[in-house]
């Protein structure tokens, strides 16, 4: 919502700006359909011949992912760590009925309570993996926190590609309209026998090229893709969560404890109250009685 908020605000103010200084949006909207096809259509073009089919694949996505903003909610955080909480009781108490749980999420009665968790994939293979890692006896807990860390920023340098990718177009941008300009003096050059008002127009369109450069690098293209970076930071946080509480579960601390490591590492603006998740952690002991 922000977003699409901030993109009307921008071009409101320059475009506004620009009429109530007394410009002319004739002279723009005249030039702007062939200064955006040079400039986009080498944009696109770069982007395509930059990146692998894997980027390109998840690029719509990803802009729609922007706009959307972070996946994980102050609800999805409280559930993750009751179902930690749950598993982590299960493991202290008895490993093998932690098996079935682990070997079969899709089937267990404790991850199936949680399905926005269950639908995603990699929350779900850190935990099991690291929980069935731990019933080999695989359980040196600063060996398992390197492999997580390691795994983490695997996932991490995967997600960032299409926010580098938007990068770097957008560092690109200036240049075309450079490049684009540039086209349009040549054309201007080549009627230089033409009156000054014809001349003027035609300076005019050509400059259209660099404004448009810059304008879509630093007050679209730039934007967008930081604010896609935020939004990969926000949500691949969600997985350091995963593993602080894994983690001090192996070093053997209370159950409630490892929880409440967990709810530290939350962000603030998401971060479950204190008091809610106990009475959540609460009704869980009550129904597991």
């Amino acid at each position: 919502m922000f977003g699409l908020v901030g993109i009307v605000l921008t071009v409101a103010m320059v475009f506004g700006g620009y009429l109530l200084a007394g410009g002319k949006l004739a002279v723009i909207l005249h030039s702007l359909p062939f200064e955006m096809m040079m400039i986009g259509g080498a944009a696109v073009g770069s982007y395509l011949l930059s990146n692998s089919t894997a980027v390109l694949k998840h690029t719509p996505k990803a802009l729609i992912r922007a706009f959307k903003g972070p996946r994980w909610t102050t609800q999805d955080h409280q559930d993750v760590l009751c179902l930690l909480y749950q598993l982590l009781r299960i493991a202290q108490a008895n490993q093998i009925a932690l098996e079935e749980h682990v070997e079969a999420p899709e089937a267990s009665s404790i991850f199936t309570a949680y399905p926005r968790l269950l639908a995603d994939h990699e929350v779900i293979s850190l935990i099991t993996d690291t929980l069935r890692s731990a019933s080999l006896n695989y359980d040196d807990p600063y060996q398992v926190e390197e492999m997580l860390s390691r795994r983490i920023a695997n996932l991490s340098e995967e997600e960032m590609h299409v926010p580098h990718a938007l990068q770097s177009v957008a560092d690109a941008l200036p240049a075309l309209g450079i490049v684009a300009a540039v086209l349009g003096v040549i054309k201007t050059m080549s009627s230089i026998d033409e009156p000054p008002t014809v001349l003027g127009k035609m300076i005019g369109g050509a400059l259209v090229g660099t404004f448009l450069g810059v304008f879509l690098a630093y007050g679209l293209v730039a934007p967008l893709a930081q604010r896609l970076s935020n939004v990969i930071k926000q949500d691949l946080g969600f997985y350091d969560v995963v593993k602080s509480v894994l983690i001090a579960g192996l070093h053997q601390h209370a159950t409630n404890l490892c929880v409440e490591v967990g709810r530290q590492a939350i962000p603030d603006h998401v971060r479950p109250e204190y008091n809610a998740l106990e009475d959540a952690l609460r009704d869980l002991k009550r129904a597991a009685a």
